[in-house]
């Protein structure tokens, strides 16, 4: 059972267009675009499950320069 997550990014000023492009490059992300509000990036993607998912997180996303803050919300069926 996969899981399924957006992550919401905040990065330096002027980095948002890098940060897009250094995660669509990255597998198990579905889709990345920039956004206008508090953040300025989201990441659709998937993970194998949700210890993969703070794996994928921290080893992959964290490590692209540019970004500040990141904020994982896992997607729930109810």
């Amino acid at each position: 059972m996969s899981v399924s997550a957006y992550i919401l990014i905040q990065t330096e000023v002027g980095k948002a267009s890098e940060v897009v492009h250094a995660t669509r490059v990255i597998p198990g992300v579905e889709e990345s675009n920039e956004i206008t509000g508090p953040y300025d990036v989201i990441v659709r993607c998937t993970a194998a499950d949700l210890d993969k998912l703070g794996q994928f997180v921290i080893s992959a996303i964290q490590q692209i320069g540019g970004i500040t803050r990141t904020l994982t919300c896992p997607v729930v069926n109810v």
